[in-house]
């Protein structure tokens, strides 16, 4: 009889149509496929369970949450090496429906089902990790999507943002590695502060604070007075804390609050950086309207989101199931051109479109190198589940940026006044440098 990677090589390539481009090592300690590629490890027949019950995306990462699968090499190559076969497959690909049709394949399903063992015919529980999105988009399952993400320790944050606590893209100045990621970070924030013209005593709103490290840059480095809202109780204790450190309570204040019920405008100048992700596709017109409604007439926004590249048919679009079932409950992506119509039609204009999709894959990387550090004490802190949500959804993230799947843009958007002035310069890409 085949050994199990023999085997499982041989089922995978009828089903997937095309060589497995990646090693394969089963729990029998048997190996197959490409001798120099990096190994995906099936530990055990419970992960051949996870992707007879859900094919694809989800059972990878169910398996791969639960421990039952891993790497044995770089994480990215192997990443990059089955993209094709699970994240990137084209539109008009076969479905798995179709695929069946075909006698070999399904004469490849049953090698499976028989490989699995018995109690493939009871799914496995998912990892506690798992949660059910909702995509209502209440103040309640917003909180309670927010509280998943971020409420997991200020500890585990710390060891893989960095000191500057910054959880959105960096600006790096060259991608030769000579940077830190603090100093590009740093960078980040006063492009930022540059690009709304923050002046002494301007009110500032930062929407999805975070921990405080935007409203305490532009608070120490440009003089303005700044509220900041998130609705993480974690967040904000340690954002409070900053403040407090810094002696900045005379000119910061962070609530749990969400921006719905902000009601103490007008403000100079908004900044949202990557909390709009948050606030889902039907909710958008009315997130944009509220923040035009917070500006003072001349106010600046500047809206730094994540994007995804549009569909042929925008009605066929369904949020990533991992993603969705493990990182970012509720989040939903838009092209960037959606974002920017919804801006206009709260009444915005939009003076500035700048990608930094290729710092966002720098950004990544470099919190995968923290995470890979400092692993025994994440997992000490959240869970050997959690971590290795954290370390697969970052590498995969950053392919994502790399290969132009996902993008990251800053907008920059003006309430005009009656009369129409921007009060902007001619030249305002230089923003103040």
């Amino acid at each position: 009889m085949q050994d199990a990677a023999s085997r499982l090589k041989a089922l995978f390539e009828q089903v997937l149509g095309a060589p497995l481009p990646v090693r394969l090592r089963a729990w029998d300690g048997s190996e197959a496929g490409p001798p120099e590629a990096p190994a995906l490890v099936v530990r055990n027949r419970r992960a051949l369970r996870r992707l007879m019950w859900k094919p694809g995306e989800l059972g990878l990462a169910r398996a791969w949450v639960a421990g039952d699968l891993g790497v044995d090499g770089d994480l990215y190559a192997v990443l990059d090496l089955i993209a094709g076969h699970v994240w990137e497959r084209d539109e008009d690909a076969r479905s798995l429906t179709d695929a069946l049709r075909d006698p070999e394949v399904r004469a490849a399903v049953k090698g499976l089902l028989k490989l699995a063992g018995p109690a493939v015919l009871l799914p496995p529980e998912p990892p506690r990790e798992e949660v059910r999105a909702r995509h209502r988009h209440t103040r309640h399952t917003d909180r309670r999507a927010v509280s998943h993400h971020y409420d997991v320790g200020n500890d585990f944050y710390e060891i893989v943002l960095g000191p500057s606590m910054v959880y959105s893209c960096a600006y790096w100045p060259a991608a030769d590695g000579t940077a830190t990621l603090e100093a590009a970070q740093y960078d980040k924030l006063d492009l930022i502060c540059r690009k709304l013209g923050l002046t002494p005593g301007a009110r500032l709103l930062d929407v999805g604070c975070g921990w405080g490290s935007m409203a305490v840059h532009a608070a120490r480095e440009y003089g303005v007075r700044v509220v900041g809202v998130t609705l993480s109780q974690e967040q904000a204790a340690y954002a409070r804390k900053r403040v407090a450190d810094e002696g900045l309570t005379d000119r910061v204040e962070i609530r749990v609050q969400d921006y719905r019920d902000v009601t103490d405008g007008p403000y100079d100048a908004i900044s949202s950086v990557g909390m709009a992700e948050h606030v889902g596709v039907d909710k958008y017109l009315a997130y944009a309207e509220d923040l035009y409604r917070l500006l003072a007439p001349g106010g600046r926004l500047l809206n730094h989101q994540i994007s995804r590249r549009p569909q042929r048919d925008e009605s066929t679009y369904s949020v990533d199931g991992f993603i969705d079932a493990y990182v970012f409950p509720d989040g939903e992506l838009a092209p960037i051109g959606t974002t920017v119509t919804q801006l206009e039609r709260a009444g915005f204009e939009v003076r500035d479109v700048e990608s930094l999709r290729e710092h966002y894959a720098l950004t990544l990387r470099a919190w995968v190198t923290h995470l890979e550090a400092g692993w025994a004490h994440a997992v000490a802190l959240v869970g050997p589940g959690r971590a290795r949500v954290w370390r697969l959804y970052m590498a995969a993230s950053a392919l994502g940026f790399e290969r132009n799947h996902l993008g990251v843009n800053q907008v920059l958007a003006v309430r005009p006044p009656e009369e129409g002035a921007s009060g902007l310069p001619l030249r305002a890409r230089t923003w103040g440098t």
